[in-house]
């Protein structure tokens, strides 16, 4: 697996890129084979604050993890876990779905009690306790986010009125604003 690494607001050092490649590449021994992706890093530094996001691009999976700590090293360590934990949720749905005849279940590797490594991750059940209908008013995106702001919400689904496709629109941690638009 490739890792590609890139700094935000600091400078990638040869000791910073090393630990990062040593916690990621111990992730490759939960694949069948080294995954042909590219793992994608970025390292950056607000107001004290030491985040590290990770995105593997794999097929039918994409694994991301987010975390920010006072210390870029903890913070690597705690992005590796999270993705450790990910590659577990992962290969137990995948056995589940694809049972033993192939397909992406191939891309894990067996002999591995994933469930077992720590106790701590028990298999979780996924219930919906409540279901919301509501119409959808073609709106633009500024329309959308005053919406989200008048409701309290910190995301909002809305038709696109410019591109009549179904969108979101949420609240970064930054305290501004992004969009998803699906790509079929």
């Amino acid at each position: 697996m490739k890792i590609n690494i890139r700094g935000e607001n600091l400078e990638v050092t040869d000791a910073l890129r090393e630990y990062v490649e040593k916690k990621l590449g111990k992730l490759v021994r939960y694949f069948n084979a080294p995954p042909a992706a590219e793992a994608h890093v970025t390292l950056s530094v607000i107001r004290d604050k030491h985040g590290v996001e990770v995105t593997i691009p794999l097929p039918g999976v994409l694994l991301r993890a987010e975390e920010k700590n006072g210390d870029m090293y903890a913070s690597i360590d705690l992005v590796a876990d999270k993705l450790e934990r990910q590659i577990r949720k992962h290969k137990t749905k995948m056995n589940r779905k694809f049972g033993r005849d192939g397909g992406p279940r191939t891309l894990f590797a067996e002999g591995f009690d994933l469930n077992a490594a720590d106790g701590a991750d028990k298999e979780e059940e996924f219930e919906v306790v409540r279901t919301k209908r509501f119409t959808m008013k073609p709106m633009d995106v500024e329309e959308a986010i005053l919406q989200m702001n008048l409701l309290g919400h910190n995301f909002f689904v809305f038709a696109n009125i410019e591109s009549n496709e179904i969108n979101v629109v949420y609240k970064r941690d930054d305290g501004k604003y992004g969009l998803i638009e699906p790509v079929m």
